[in-house]
């Protein structure tokens, strides 16, 4: 498919609909020549199955982070009319609001790193990570339902969170309208136990110090003004039932597809007609998992926090740890967008993309009004992160930006070429403490594993979908 792509900007390529058969729309792409050669074939053929479902808006975007996945691929956005189009459980992803969110502080590197080390010891004691790992929490049935409808507001009602941080979540932690009898009891049963943890795979918790600052009064704004200057970055989402819920619905979809006798151009990207009962409960269920993954991340800030308090025996306020953001990747959202100069209300779909939003948009909350939305793009371990701000060319993109490194090596073929004690080795001799459930775990997320966060960064920046604002680097890691 890359023969196909036509340049039309320094860093962006169109696919046309005339590239293949059944394309309803254009695909387009934003990428640098060096993300471009590692980008997969496949992935970008995703991108046109995409454009072929019905009620699709012109255009599928593929992100600078786009790799294969299942159905859509990671790093993409895909928008369907909110009547004519579809809803997918396919394009979503299994872990449903899978998200980032960052915490700042007011110390400095040079304070943390005497007791690096026991600071690491003890988050790695606080939040429960690897594989089927069960938290501190002992919810009821009845808390979790809670949990499922409120999200972080049941967080903030339980002492796990302040009102600030709820006002600087993605939809202020709760998305309206879940309806806990749509998610099966397996779904909740798998999702009990693992409130408040980390999970393993490319889930992480980084202690990070700021390295570059490239726009001080925004990063001011954001609380980040100096460098070394340390912060929190944790990712993660809704853990087993996320992945239970979406597993449920691609089933039902599935039938869906027979039923409404929708053309696939990919069995992977099953769905259902936006206004269908079956397209209707995938959307309630999902808000469910959703709300959970933002209590998850808000229960954990709060083990943290603690963390942080036992180890430099001062309250967490006086510490500054509040929340810069939360924000979401894998997730559906209806949401209205200009398209040709009219207003519609569309079903985007954000896997392995994130919320972009620019400054005076009505969204945000009044604390970045003028500034615009965080914007959350995460590294692979070892290397460095990025906080951008949302940008006035992401309304072109349906307001969405990149989330991450993106993976240019299976998680298979890094356990077969890394060891993960060779990788600890190593990021201890550039400073930085990593701690896992197993070395395993550090071996499938070797940093050679993933694309050159810095060539993400610049593509997001000089698109204007998103402008670089820190760039951080870690100190201290702890992997499920």
């Amino acid at each position: 498919m890359k023969e196909k792509l036509k340049k039309i900007s320094d860093v962006e390529y169109l696919i046309p609909k005339s590239s293949r058969e059944k394309m309803r729309v254009n695909a387009k792409l934003i990428s640098t020549d060096k993300i471009l050669e590692a980008a997969e074939d496949e992935a970008i053929k995703q991108l046109t199955n995409v454009a072929c479902l019905p009620g699709v808006v012109e255009p599928v975007y593929g992100m600078p982070d786009i790799h294969w996945g299942y159905g859509l691929p990671m790093g993409a956005v895909g928008a369907f009319d909110s009547e004519e189009g579809v809803i997918s459980s396919g394009c979503t992803g299994f872990d449903i609001n899978c998200g980032i969110r960052m915490i700042k502080t007011n110390l400095s590197y040079e304070e943390v790193k005497p007791k690096l080390k026991e600071l690491i010891d003890v988050l790695f004691k606080q939040v429960p990570s690897g594989v089927g790992a069960k938290g501190k929490l002992k919810l009821d049935k009845d808390e979790l339902d809670e949990v499922l409808v409120k999200g972080a507001k049941w967080a903030e009602e339980n002492n796990y969170a302040t009102k600030k941080d709820l006002e600087n979540m993605e939809e202020n932690g709760c998305m309206e309208g879940a309806d806990i009898n749509k998610i099966s009891d397996t779904a909740k049963k798998r999702g009990r136990p693992q409130l408040g943890t980390l999970g393993a795979g490319n889930h992480f918790l980084e202690v990070q110090k700021a390295d570059n600052i490239f726009d001080e009064k925004t990063g001011k704004a954001f609380g980040v003004d100096e460098k070394g200057n340390v912060i929190i970055m944790l990712h993660c989402g809704s853990r087993g039932l996320g992945h239970q819920v979406a597993s449920d619905y691609l089933q039902i979809h599935r039938n869906a597809v027979k039923k409404h006798n929708i053309w696939l151009p990919d069995n992977q990207l099953v769905c259902a007609p936006a206004n269908s009962q079956e397209g209707q409960d995938y959307y309630s269920a999902m808000k469910g998992a959703v709300n959970y993954a933002f209590t998850n991340r808000t229960v954990m800030t709060s083990w943290v926090r603690e963390g942080f308090e036992k180890v430099f025996g001062r309250k967490w306020e006086d510490m500054g740890m509040d929340l810069i953001y939360d924000v979401c990747h894998n997730i559906c959202k209806l949401e209205e967008h200009e398209v040709g100069g009219e207003k519609r209300n569309l079903y985007v779909h954000r896997k392995g993309a994130t919320r972009s939003l620019p400054s005076g948009h009505y969204l945000l909350p009044d604390s970045y009004k003028n500034v615009g939305q965080p914007v959350l793009i995460a590294g692979s371990m070892g290397t460095a992160s990025y906080i951008l701000v949302g940008g006035e060319k992401a309304k072109g993109t349906f307001y969405s930006s990149a989330h991450g490194a993106g993976r240019v090596m299976s998680r298979k073929k890094a356990i077969r070429d890394f060891r993960g004690n060779t990788i600890r080795e190593d990021l201890a001799k550039r400073g930085i403490i990593a701690k896992s459930t197993s070395p395993k775990v550090l071996a499938e997320e070797s940093p050679d594993a993933y694309k050159d966060i810095d060539e993400v960064a610049k593509a997001a920046d000089i698109s204007g979908i998103s402008k670089k604002v820190v760039r951080v680097v870690p100190i201290g890691v702890v992997k499920g």
